[in-house]
């Protein structure tokens, strides 16, 4: 260990602690930054105080935390502890605590002062997780208002310093250097078509690792998206195993024995091609690893505020990420790194990993926030501020949960904070806590149901049938889960009486009963009616069966699954699908409309729906019964007022846009002059008649006009060029008439209508014969506009246009008179058309 490079800024480093609050230090993989320095800070004794380091990995803090107590020749939890949620290893001795999932942001909010300790080390920051984020934020605060000595060290492999060093002006930045074991590389690029990635990816990950079984030496490390990529390659790898090669998977839901087989080194002879997802690009070292293979892709949690869902998307890795797996391949030896991607293709990744904060729910965080007394994350020290319908979505559901109030942090909110779990679940055990007395054992119930969402042991779809079947035995690390719960909160006398309900109080009987509304406690806003399937959903039809959550968001149940005959069930877990479709559901239960009714009457509401419906085009009044934007019972409201209907037609007009109103050719020339008269004479004073401006001025021009309209006949009897006239006064009604007239009067005599156009000049089509003898340029608006003069032959076709009469008579007028007097001899083409009468006949009648 005293070889590793991160000794070469050792002393520096100690310095740079001593005289400054705040170090950033960048150094690569295998420089030993994880292990080695943290390890020489507890035994150079630098601080009285102990030392946390937070890790953004669960898998990464236990194995580093492990590694350290491993080199003391102690167990871990003593000198060198580790906490994370439902895992914590820890002593009255420990100096070095790793921590992850939250934990920082937990101890900063029971003690403010973080009173025993003296560093806080954020390692891998460059991962830019939430936690990170916000845990630095609290801690700069910490350190500003209430332990000016406390020092933050932020260490990372490749760290965008240019932006930290603004977060962070005052702090002393170190540069250490990485092993020297150089990596060579080679590209193997796939077919990427979305129909066929997870095919192409299986194909390519097969193929890639054969040829680097045949070139390289070592062990080889595999990265993929996720759990079904590495199960996939696993199946199709298995031809290649043998009694000496091992297809490993390395992923975060396997357990801790299963993750140790896969990192430990194994028995000589041996060799192992380890399938992980991004947990192994950083502070893990697979003993023996000297080949990569990068499939270049990831799994990334995306929130939408629209539908309340995170949505997992497999997308490009960043450049970064790209330098951070291929180390691995060169932390003991010489390596080789195989990328399944051009190599002129590199330059166009991002350079930098997105920050998790621009695309994560932020419900729990934001709660965090209110605890801690601010108001806003911009109030925080962060490098990037979140997406604010992310916020906003967070802060509306915290209220619908009683955790907010008034946009402040409520009694409730405190203590659904200090639960350390999500708040909707928080939310669901707080509350069953007060239905103890009515429903004896629903506490119990609510733990071994959040112990069964938060596990990561494949549950089916029916939650009752989970809950059935954890009582039967299965599930048994949800069991222990459930245990922890209820010992910890006492709803229970002594819990290793056994799993099953009875012990509470509670008959599996009663799981149907109170498993949904415990639901509903967590998930008002997915609470799923039944949809008119129009036939689909029923038996041998094969399709999948639709329903309507909530919060508005379309999902849907495979035809087969054991919910189907459910009318209204919560859901627990679903995922998005296609961009527009439904989105699938995963964990759900059924529930009784009404047990939601009366224990949960504030998640109904009555409400009178007046509405225009723009599809049918008639006026809606209902009285309805609503579940958030459900809608349960709908009667006909018949004492509704002239004004509410007025007003809802008239949003239903501003909704579907001026289009949905009677137009016709006259208002249509109406409404055009108007326009142009207030863009040709604005001194006037001729207001806009922009779409813009009619809308948002509806209530005055049009409201007045809408009594009565109750359907689209009476819709097409709306006066609208009197509705549109009534914007202007008297006065300038008139002036638009002199100013821009409906038509223009020729030589003849005819009166012939202009064609105004809302951005050029107004034209008149006029028979050339109607226009001899006319040598000035006609105009409009005060003659500021001139006409445009379409003059036509005897058949109505155009022969000019123009805005010049004059030069048109003494110019090319010969040449239309040459080609057009063959060809319409009965008419009348003089010589000299400035002299010549104007005439509408021809020539046997002049």
């Amino acid at each position: 260990m005293a070889a590793l490079p991160i000794t070469s800024v050792l002393a520096d480093l100690f310095t740079a602690l001593t005289s400054s609050n705040q170090v950033i230090l960048q150094a690569p993989p295998g420089a030993g930054k994880s292990t080695l320095l943290p390890l020489k800070l507890l035994q150079e004794k630098i601080f009285n105080g102990r030392i946390l380091m937070l890790e953004p990995r669960r898998l990464a803090a236990r194995n580093i935390a492990t590694y350290m107590a491993a080199q003391l020749q102690q167990k871990v939890g003593e000198d060198v502890g580790y906490r994370m949620r439902g895992d914590t290893k820890i002593s009255k001795t420990t100096r070095l605590e790793v921590v992850t999932e939250g934990i920082l942001t937990r101890m900063i909010q029971q003690d403010p002062e973080l009173s025993d300790y003296d560093l806080i080390i954020f390692d891998e920051f460059h991962e830019r997780s939430l936690n990170a984020d916000i845990g630095l934020a609290f801690a700069l605060e910490v350190q500003q208002g209430l332990r000016d000595d406390l020092k933050l060290l932020v260490m990372s492999a490749t760290l965008d310093s240019t932006g930290l060093q603004k977060l962070l002006p005052d702090a002393q930045l170190l540069t250490a250097e990485g092993r020297c074991f150089p990596v060579t590389y080679s590209y193997h690029p796939m077919s990427l078509q979305r129909s066929t990635v997870k095919q192409a990816l299986s194909g390519a990950i097969a193929a890639t690792v054969k040829l680097a079984l045949q070139q390289q030496a070592g062990n080889i490390l595999v990265f993929l998206p996720g759990v079904s990529e590495i199960k996939r390659c696993q199946q199709q790898l298995q031809e290649v195993v043998n009694s000496q090669l091992h297809v490993l998977p390395l992923f975060g839901q396997l357990t801790q024995q299963q993750q140790q087989v896969a990192i430990n080194p194994l028995a000589a002879g041996q060799r192992k091609i380890v399938l992980a997802t991004n947990i192994a690009e950083t502070s893990l070292t697979i003993e023996g690893i000297s080949v990569v293979i990068d499939s270049g892709l990831e799994r990334k949690v995306s929130f939408s505020p629209r539908s309340g869902v995170s949505r997992l998307q497999t997308k490009r890795i960043s450049q970064a990420s790209a330098t951070q797996r291929a180390g691995r391949a060169g932390r003991l030896q010489v390596g080789h790194c195989y990328r399944l991607w051009r190599e002129e293709d590199h330059s166009r990744l991002e350079a930098q990993i997105e920050p998790e904060i621009l695309a994560a729910d932020l419900t729990s965080t934001c709660l965090e926030l209110k605890v801690w007394g601010v108001n806003s994350f911009a109030e925080l020290a962060l490098l990037d501020q979140p997406a604010q319908a992310n916020v906003d979505y967070a802060e509306s559901l915290l209220t619908d949960l009683g955790a907010l109030e008034s946009g402040s942090c409520s009694q409730h909110g405190q203590a659904l904070a200090a639960f350390g779990m999500s708040p909707r679940l928080a939310h669901m055990l707080l509350k069953a806590q007060t239905w103890e007395a009515e429903l004896p054992g629903v506490s119990w119930l609510a733990c071994r149901l959040i112990a069964l969402l938060e596990g990561s042991e494949r549950l089916p779809l029916d939650l009752d049938f989970a809950l059935q079947q954890m009582a039967t035995g299965q599930f048994k690390q949800a069991q222990r889960q459930a245990q922890q719960w209820a010992q910890r909160f006492s709803f229970i006398k002594n819990s290793s009486q056994g799993s099953g309900m009875k012990s509470s109080g509670m008959n599996s009987s009663d799981t149907n009963a109170y498993t949904g509304l415990l639901l509903a406690l967590a998930y008002p806003d997915r609470i799923a009616l039944r949809r008119d399937n129009t036939g689909r959903g029923q038996a041998g039809h094969g399709s999948d069966v639709l329903y309507m959550l909530s919060n508005g968001l379309g999902v849907k149940l495979m035809n087969d699954a054991s919910l189907t005959s459910a009318e209204l069930m919560v859901v627990a877990d679903l995922s998005l699908t296609e961009q527009g479709a439904d989105a699938m559901v995963y964990n759900a239960c059924a529930i009784d409309l009404t047990e939601l009714q009366t224990w949960l009457p504030q998640l109904f509401s009555q409400q009178a729906f007046v509405q225009w419906d723009l599809k049918a085009q008639k006026l809606i009044a209902e009285q309805r019964q609503c579940l958030g934007k459900l809608v349960l019972s709908r009667k006909v409201l018949t004492d509704i007022t002239p004004a509410q209907k007025q007003t809802a037609v008239l949003a239903g007009i501003r909704k579907a846009g001026l289009s949905v109103l009677p137009w016709n050719e006259q208002n249509k020339a109406l409404l055009t002059r108007l326009r142009c008269a207030h863009q040709w004479l604005p001194e006037l004073g001729f207001v806009d008649y922009s779409e813009t401006a009619l809308v948002d001025d509806l209530e005055n021009w049009l409201l007045p006009y809408l009594t009565g309209v109750t359907g689209p006949a009476q819709m097409k009897k709306i006066p609208l060029t009197e509705a549109l006239l009534s914007r202007l006064e008297w006065a300038l009604q008139q002036r638009l008439d002199k100013e821009l007239p409906t038509h223009f009067t020729v030589p003849t005599g005819s009166k012939i209508k202009l064609r105004y156009n809302d951005n050029n000049a107004p034209s008149l089509p006029v028979r050339i014969q109607e226009m001899f003898g006319q040598a000035n340029k006609p105009a409009v608006a005060n003659g500021r506009v001139p006409i445009v003069i379409e003059l036509l032959s005897p058949a109505q076709r155009p022969l000019q246009i123009t805005q010049d009469l004059l030069g048109f008579w003494r110019g090319s007028y010969n040449e239309v008179k040459k080609e057009m007097k063959g060809r319409y001899p009965k008419h009348y083409w003089p010589d000299n058309p400035l002299e010549a009468m104007p005439t509408r006949r021809v020539k046997k009648h002049m």
